[in-house]
């Protein structure tokens, strides 16, 4: 027995895929992306995404260390939240409003630039407090910030990257509150097989696609379906090709 990981990713076509890989190295990206992967990349920070991206932008979110640090500084960190707040506030704006590719830039530009320069000096005034010890979960937050200032800054220039990773993150909620049932998967090809079955469902959610109606319509039309044409039964395609009139099962769905 060893130990496996999961790397989620999630596409530009709101998809995620469950890879299995044996370890968390730098060299399990490299693998699953170096030979063709072109655009920003959008990462939570974990460390071993930094050499990946040298020759990649990249945005990652900033919310969650001052989220972290605030029993130490609660009414510095509440400042700091409000900020990062009324960001989310400009892309509920966006999204609520349907907002095209270039007016959302415009919006961004706008209404999130003076947000950002306002977050970043807010950042720079108290890192300069000789007051604020350098081992403090907010110090340590401020720091986090300003080590990425130009990842967290891609968004302002490209309507296509969001501003943070919660869309993935609400795709791995599963696995972790799921991980004792699967601790034991017996083998690789296991694991394989659960990372398989997790990203049909997570992308089923996305698209708001029943998972049950989407599995009992595939899994009889597989067998039958033109190999060549199979991406037609991934949850994205098949809602628009099958999902007004699926295939049913003769069994009656469990309550």
């Amino acid at each position: 027995m060893h130990q496996g990981y999961f790397w989620p990713i999630f596409g530009e076509e709101r998809e995620i895929c469950f890879t299995y890989a044996a370890s968390r190295a730098r060299r399990e990206i490299e693998r699953l992306l170096a030979e063709s992967f072109e655009g920003t990349l959008l990462t939570d920070g974990y460390g071993a995404y930094a050499a990946f991206c040298r020759a990649n932008e990249a945005i990652v979110h900033a919310r969650r260390k001052f989220v972290e640090a605030r029993d130490d500084e609660p009414v510095l960190c509440d400042r700091m939240l409000d900020l990062i707040g009324a960001l989310y506030g400009v892309e509920r704006e966006i999204r609520e409003g349907g907002l095209e590719t270039g007016d959302a830039l415009a919006r961004r530009r706008s209404d999130s630039v003076p947000i950002v320069e306002a977050i970043f000096a807010l950042a720079a005034e108290h890192r300069a407090d000789p007051a604020l010890l350098p081992s403090s979960p907010f110090s340590k937050a401020l720091q986090y910030l300003e080590n990425r200032s130009g990842e967290l800054k891609v968004f302002l220039a490209d309507a296509a990257v969001l501003i943070d990773t919660n869309h993935l993150e609400r795709g791995i909620r599963p696995i972790a509150m799921g991980r004792r049932a699967w601790t034991y998967c017996w083998t690789e090809l296991g694991a394989e097989h659960v990372g398989v079955i997790q990203s049909l469902i997570s992308t089923c959610r996305l698209y708001k696609v029943d998972p049950y109606t989407y599995l009992v319509d595939v899994l009889q039309r597989v067998g039958t379906h033109p190999a060549k044409e199979v991406i037609e039964l991934t949850p994205r395609v098949w809602k628009r090709r099958f999902g007004d009139d699926p295939l049913r099962s003769d069994l009656a769905r469990p309550g």
